[in-house]
């Protein structure tokens, strides 16, 4: 069972990304809290399978959060999240310890009132060999599922999904991770940091 921390001073953010989270498999816990203040001094929340903190060109905020958790915790995985025009801020928490960056497609969304994150589209972190890998939010699921040890059809069942579905969402997953089988895809997937 996994367990997230969201990190994000947007109230509506913090709430869109639990929703999201919640309809995931296997998600056991989620916490929010508005800043790293809270996060560091909580240490179980540390041991988190991923700690998601937002970030925003122009705001320095989330990407002192990373550089903070990172520094006081330096095996935590933190995972930088934002909008698609945060390249640069996503690039600063990258630098600053984050593994990687998940984005949603619409940067106008964040800031809407009753936002959320359905338009979240791909994760991407770097490969051991450093090119980096983009992955859909279902493929992660799927590769989640796969992990888990399970069939397509049960993978489908959980994420309401047909079978012939997530055997597509398979398909690009073993593609961009440039694998054959299931197998190699649980294993790349450790390596990289997607699932753990």
């Amino acid at each position: 069972m996994l367990r997230f921390v969201v990190c994000d001073d947007r109230r509506a953010i913090r709430e869109g990304l639990t929703r999201a989270l919640s309809a995931v498999s296997g998600v056991r816990e989620i916490k929010c809290v508005a800043g790293a203040d809270e996060l560091v001094f909580q240490e179980s929340w540390l041991r988190a399978a991923l700690l998601l903190v937002g970030v925003r060109n122009g705001d320095s905020v989330g990407i002192e959060a990373v550089k903070r958790l990172t520094s006081v915790h330096p095996r935590v995985n933190v995972l930088a999240f934002g909008g698609t025009a945060d390249a640069t801020a996503a690039a600063s928490a990258i630098a600053a310890g984050a593994r990687g960056y998940l984005r949603w497609d619409d940067p106008a969304r964040a800031g809407a009132r009753n936002s959320s994150f359905d338009g979240v589209s791909e994760v991407g972190l770097p490969s051991p060999t450093g090119e980096k890998v983009q992955l859909s939010m279902r493929e992660l699921q799927v590769l989640h599922g796969m992990t888990l040890g399970k069939t397509n059809a049960v993978i489908g069942r959980d994420l309401h999904l047909s079978e012939d579905t997530v055997k597509t969402h398979a398909r690009r997953l073993f593609r961009r991770l440039g694998v054959h089988d299931r197998a190699e895809a649980v294993a790349h997937g450790i390596r990289r940091g997607f699932v753990t």
